[in-house]
């Protein structure tokens, strides 16, 4: 399905695979800062921080899959499906999961990466709005239904990640930096109890004392890390990926690295059928520079790296900027 991810060198990157079988039409969308979102519960809010991501614009309106916003901070979501739960939006503001206290700002679900991004300029700044919330079940349109998320949010200094469910909102701190599907969160970082002996050293043998076994090759490190597609081996592999990376501080370097962090999941046609002939593949890629604003990706048939650098629009301006994703990869012949 999808993984995300948060990684800092001397800047810091945050990103996402978006992995399904059919894309709904992406585009590249800066909302500028004087855009007016009309939320559908929390009213009208005219000014706000500038954001770029990846979004499907329906009339005009970005959907954003992930997105940074002109402060630093990065938010996704990914598939959650059987397990997400949002509350009716015809109900009480003040009451969840059965318990009622002070009325809370209601924001659909498709409105949390933009209501967030356009308010927050911290994780800390996200954490204190999440307590006077509630996301709520109104779909965009009839042919946009509620889509079933948890999000993660990330800046320089740290991550968290939100679930609504059938329970109540739970907001969790993410140490590792990484998401991916089901199950939820805690049972994620749970399973990397069963990796406690993984290295990327080549493995000595304690299989059994007087049993001499060698190392037949080299280039065993990491040996027992998962390698099939299931979301939560994604979650172990990008993590332990990721928190084992090494790249030095320039742009060029660290961005090459992120998308080699990610690519350890990387899904290939055939490999997943989601339904009869319908395989999953990984549609884009994107690394975020949440410092200076530029939104990287490449796409299943366009591994050449393109960018959007959100500081080169005018984000005083009132109308949603966008660009076409390019799809098409070019092969750069040398003779």
């Amino acid at each position: 399905m999808c993984t995300a991810a948060a990684y800092k060198t001397k800047d810091f990157y945050f990103g996402r695979t978006l992995d399904y079988e059919f894309s709904y039409g992406d585009e590249i969308a800066v909302t500028p800062r004087n855009y007016v979102f009309d939320f559908r519960h929390a009213g009208k809010l005219e000014n706000h921080y500038a954001i770029i991501g990846m979004a499907h614009v329906a009339g005009d309106y970005p959907l954003y899959y992930d997105a940074i916003n002109e402060k630093g901070l990065g938010m996704a979501g990914l598939n959650f499906v059987g397990n997400a739960a949002y509350a009716a939006a015809e109900g009480n503001s003040s009451c969840e999961n059965g318990t009622c206290g002070i009325a809370k700002t209601k924001v659909a679900q498709f409105e949390f990466i933009p209501w967030i991004l356009s308010l927050c300029a911290t994780v800390a700044d996200a954490k204190e709005k999440l307590n006077r919330i509630l996301l709520v079940d109104t779909p965009f349109s009839s042919q946009l239904p509620v889509a079933q998320l948890h999000w993660i949010i990330a800046d320089k200094n740290e991550c968290i990640v939100v679930e609504s469910m059938a329970d109540g909102m739970h907001v969790y701190d993410n140490p590792v930096g990484v998401l991916t599907n089901n199950p939820p969160f805690p049972y994620q970082m749970a399973a990397l109890n069963n990796y406690r002996g993984l290295s990327t050293k080549q493995p000595e043998n304690t299989f059994a004392p007087g049993v001499e076994l060698s190392a037949y090759s080299r280039g065993m490190g990491g040996l027992g890390l998962p390698g099939d597609l299931s979301s939560q081996s994604r979650f172990v592999r990008v993590a332990f990926t990721k928190q084992n990376s090494k790249s030095d501080d320039s742009e060029n370097a660290s961005v090459s690295q992120f998308f080699h962090i990610l690519g350890a999941v990387d899904q290939q046609r055939g490999l997943c059928e989601v339904t009869e002939g319908k395989y999953e593949i990984t549609l884009y890629t994107s690394c975020c520079n949440c410092d200076k604003g530029i939104y990287y990706y490449t796409t299943y048939d366009n591994s050449q790296i393109t960018a959007v650098d959100m500081n080169r629009e005018n984000l005083d301006e009132k109308l949603l900027i966008r660009y076409p994703v390019i799809t098409e990869g070019k092969i750069c012949w040398q003779n």
